[in-house]
């Protein structure tokens, strides 16, 4: 399945306050998942399996790095088994960086919302508003991600233009 998506992300001060503000929202709580996505080398883009107790895909995309709301191409796959394909994507392919996360999951509509705290970075917020039907032009979605951005309370400051993976690179870097 092919998406698109238009999302931020961004440090969180205070995951209280952006729960309280999506319960008073009436946001669907889906629940919060253990994920762990590992990432794989890839010549373009990004590949990851996410393993999760709510969600399990294996995640194709495409999006630049930088601030601010971003359009991402992504391509998914929801597998049945994720513990055998880890195991043969693992033999056939590098594992770039393994990224290990507690995420509440809220829906509004076509939007969902992350609150992450991710093991090594710390609290984090995600707005994704999708696509998945090609008929929602990307500047609606970008407008609802600027609304959820104001309601939500995050700051250009709090943005972050590298993901999850990325930061966990550079910091076991050393750079």
């Amino acid at each position: 399945m092919s998406i698109n998506i238009i999302e931020i992300k961004a440090s969180c001060k205070s995951p209280d306050a952006i729960h309280k503000i999506l319960k008073q929202k009436n946001a669907v709580y889906k629940g919060m998942d253990h994920q762990v996505d590992t990432y794989f080398q890839s010549n373009n883009g990004r590949l990851k399996l996410r393993q999760g107790s709510i969600e399990n895909t294996l995640i194709f995309y495409n999006r630049p790095n930088q601030e601010g709301p971003k359009l991402s191409k992504v391509l998914l796959h929801k597998p049945t088994e994720t513990d055998s394909l880890n195991e043969v994507l693992t033999a056939a392919m590098d594992v770039k960086v393994v990224v290990d996360k507690q995420r509440h999951i809220y829906f509004i509509d076509n939007v969902k919302f992350h609150v992450d705290e991710v093991k090594g970075l710390g609290s984090f917020a995600e707005i994704e508003a999708i696509d998945e039907t090609g008929k929602v032009a990307i500047d609606i979605l970008q407008k609802q991600c600027d609304h959820y951005m104001d309601l939500l309370q995050i700051e250009q400051g709090d943005l972050i233009h590298h993901s999850y993976s990325d930061m966990l690179l550079k910091n076991s870097n050393g750079v």
